[in-house]
């Protein structure tokens, strides 16, 4: 009887998707997408338990930035920065070349979302957006997400089969969600689509590509770790707060190893931002106009601060 149950449930479910599916067919169309591209793209789509237990079980305790840290941007990790930066130090310059953005930066971002390619995700990306489109805590977003993904399916001719990522559909070695694909994936080479899955020149050039058109300046740095003296004003810190770096020396903020900080850097009318992001008790740091195109790529200091570890680690 509970078996019997349990399939009838499990059918009723099929059904309610099945017609949610129809129903954004529809809507699919009129943006544009054709029959044969949803044909090709929903071939045999059903909702993914994994995904929607995946994201009913997001982690609702918060890290510490010192455990994200040895995380995120252990000293492993650092050393394999800069390894794989050495490994692929040509192709790497002349993409930073092209676009304006530091390799170091790439190789950071690239070893962050999916340490260095090796782990890109299993979850078929159409599957999974279709999932927590229909049964998700955030429908409307990775409905967007799930239309964007059918364009590039319809543009860029990629099997929708080859398209496979995280539960929560960003793909390829860079993770990008569909939409950051469609805004900033590149073929470096121009022959034929980006593909982000097994191509080191397009993984690269794509990463650039969103820096540069994110608003990096060339020059810049994401910032550095810094001292603050005793009984320093907390009220400062934060990323509304932008000053010269000489109006942060006259507060009686150095470099991390003691030096005076417009003597690291001549241009004193660059401005910059505290964080303390663990507190006063916890690491301080002076983030330039390029932390916050990271904050872009995604927002959370933490992030922005493991990438610069890591893109320091490359050099």
């Amino acid at each position: 009887m509970a078996l019997s149950l349990l399939a009838s449930a499990a059918s009723a479910q099929t059904d309610d998707f099945q017609a949610w599916l129809q129903a954004l067919r529809q809507d699919a169309m009129t943006q544009g997408i054709a029959a044969a591209t949803l044909d090709r793209a929903f071939a045999g789509v059903q909702p993914l338990p994994r995904v929607i237990e995946l994201d009913r079980q997001q982690p609702e305790t918060t890290l510490t930035f010192a455990q994200y840290i040895d995380r995120v941007a252990p000293p492993a990790r650092r050393d394999a920065a800069r390894r794989h930066y050495l490994d692929n130090q040509a192709l790497l310059d002349q993409i930073g070349q092209r676009y304006g953005v530091p390799p170091r930066y790439i190789v950071a971002l690239w070893g962050i979302e999916t340490d260095f390619g090796q782990k890109i995700g299993t979850f078929p990306v159409i599957a999974s957006l279709a999932t927590l489109a229909y049964d998700g805590r955030r429908s409307a977003f990775f409905r967007h997400e799930l239309i964007d993904a059918l364009q590039i399916v319809q543009n860029d001719r990629i099997d929708p089969q080859s398209m496979i990522g995280s539960w929560a559909g960003a793909m390829g070695q860079s993770q990008f969600m569909p939409s950051s694909f469609l805004n900033f994936a590149v073929s470096y080479s121009g022959n034929g689509p980006p593909d982000i899955w097994n191509k080191p020149d397009d993984v690269f050039a794509s990463i650039a590509n969103y820096l540069a058109r994110s608003g990096w300046q060339a020059g810049q740095s994401w910032g550095e770790q810094v001292t603050v003296p005793a009984g320093f004003d907390s009220s400062l810190d934060g990323m509304p707060q932008k000053r010269s770096l000489a109006d942060w020396a006259a507060l009686g903020i150095t470099r991390a190893d003691g030096s005076a900080l417009v003597a690291a850097q001549a241009d004193s009318t660059n401005r910059a931002a505290l964080l303390q992001p663990g507190g006063s008790d916890g690491p301080s740091f002076l983030v330039t106009d390029n932390f916050n195109v990271i904050l872009r790529w995604n927002n959370s200091s933490y992030f922005a601060i493991a990438v610069g570890y890591l893109a320091d680690s490359a050099k």
